[in-house]
């Protein structure tokens, strides 16, 4: 029998178990989207809607309780301060979980999207950069192959510039160093 019995395990002890769950409970407040697995999904979302209900009541102590079982003053803050005002007229409900299709490659784990209800259209494209800095890194990258490296060794486009006077300057150097060497080398055979 199975009594008094309720969640899932996870094949994990007490403390890791708790530690996950509020792990995603915050993250699903913060990002108010994200993808796992369809069983973890399902006890995020009990933890999640606990705390949009505890943050309804909007006292100190509501909030000391909030903060004591999430451990994250932004995941607070952004509880009280924009979720409880956009869930006020719900009365529980607050996530929602979508099944994926696709599965996990490594385990093949069936995945789940949960998201928070009524959430404001999020922008997860990566940030275009500038075109001038982009055209100018291209242009200096298709005419010096080691622009990278010197890049990473500090060396800007001037070091760049400076090394073909060098390479000038070294190679009188070098022709002068060769005629010192047969000179000690007649002195030795004498």
């Amino acid at each position: 029998m199975n009594h008094g019995v309720d969640g899932r395990k996870f094949g994990r002890n007490t403390s890791h178990r708790v530690a996950m769950l509020k792990n995603l409970a915050n993250n699903l407040i913060q990002h108010e989207q994200m993808i796992t697995t369809i069983e973890k999904a399902k006890e995020a979302r009990r933890v999640t809607e606990k705390l949009i209900t505890l943050a309804k009541k909007d006292t100190l102590n509501s909030r000391r309780l909030a903060f004591a079982r999430t451990r994250n003053k932004e995941v607070v803050a952004k509880l009280f301060d924009e979720l409880v005002p956009r869930y006020k007229a719900r009365a529980g409900g607050y996530t929602r979980i979508v099944k994926i299709s696709e599965t996990r490659w490594g385990d093949a784990a069936k995945m789940a999207m949960i998201e928070m209800v009524d959430h404001p259209v999020l922008d997860k494209k990566k940030k275009v950069k500038e075109a001038a800095v982009d055209d100018a890194s291209k242009a200096a990258e298709t005419t010096d192959p080691f622009s990278k490296f010197r890049k990473l060794f500090g060396q800007g486009k001037k070091a760049a510039g400076a090394d073909k006077p060098a390479k000038a300057a070294k190679a009188p150097k070098a022709a002068a160093a060769p005629k010192k060497a047969p000179a000690k080398k007649a002195s030795a055979k004498t």
